[in-house]
């Protein structure tokens, strides 16, 4: 989920020449962005400063929702910015994924990589192919689904997707009373088996990992050397 800036250096150039400079970007508020000619554009905001940060909103065209993620200086707070804009819930977007494609799904992801915010979906489906499906993060609209050749050879996700008592969906309940889920996998890189990896970020814009048991449901904090690796991870981005 790492974005690029989109007030690219010229921008400051100019700001610092006294020139004025617009930056396609949507506000997080309630309310139009006023454009820096003075006038009134949607979907833009003026580029006050080479500091400014941006943010994101929902907007419906033809069925569609359209929510548009800037950047910001924080990491924790733009995350925190798509948990907040997403309107599709991880639970609901699961439920989405099963109907376009009947099997389990084996990992979710909001994702604003790309123009607009989405859920990616990765199900196991009952055709024994595995899809990846885009959902719209604002009314759950497939958007994109395909067959994924890749891991066609993964038989040891393949016995945990199959075995597992709980689902995604539920995983994704269990810990929500921890923050927003921003990110559900199946992952048997915690020991011995595999367990739902849930990823949630509350209100100060703090990350937090969870594991919930695919057998019991019951759910446990992540080994600390996780959160470590999630920082490093930032850190080099």
């Amino acid at each position: 989920m790492k974005r690029h800036l989109v007030i690219a250096t010229a921008a400051a150039a100019a700001l610092i020449a006294g020139g004025t400079v617009t930056a396609a970007a949507v506000s997080g508020d309630a309310g139009s962005a006023d454009a820096a000619s003075g006038g009134q554009l949607p979907a833009q905001t003026a580029a006050h400063d080479a500091g400014s940060q941006a943010s994101g909103t929902a907007q419906v065209q033809d069925g569609r929702s359209s929510i548009r993620m800037q950047d910001d200086d924080a990491n924790g707070q733009e995350d925190l910015r798509e948990a907040n804009a997403a309107k599709v819930t991880a639970p609901d977007a699961a439920a989405a994924a099963l109907k376009a494609v009947p099997g389990t799904v084996t990992a979710l992801d909001l994702d604003a990589d790309r123009p607009g915010l989405v859920w990616d979906a990765d199900v196991l489906g009952k055709d024994g192919k595995w899809h990846e499906i885009t959902l719209d993060a604002g009314n759950g609209r497939v958007l994109d689904q395909h067959v994924d050749h890749g891991d066609d050879d993964d038989a040891q996700e393949r016995a945990a997707a199959k075995n597992a008592r709980t689902d995604a969906a539920a995983a994704a309940r269990t810990a929500a009373s921890h923050g927003k889920v921003t990110s559900v996998e199946l992952d048997d890189e915690h020991g011995t088996k595999a367990a739902w990896e849930v990823e949630t970020i509350t209100k100060d814009g703090k990350e937090h990992k969870l594991l919930v048991d695919p057998q019991s449901g019951k759910p446990s904090v992540a080994p600390a050397h996780d959160a470590d690796d999630d920082d490093n991870d930032g850190a080099d981005d």
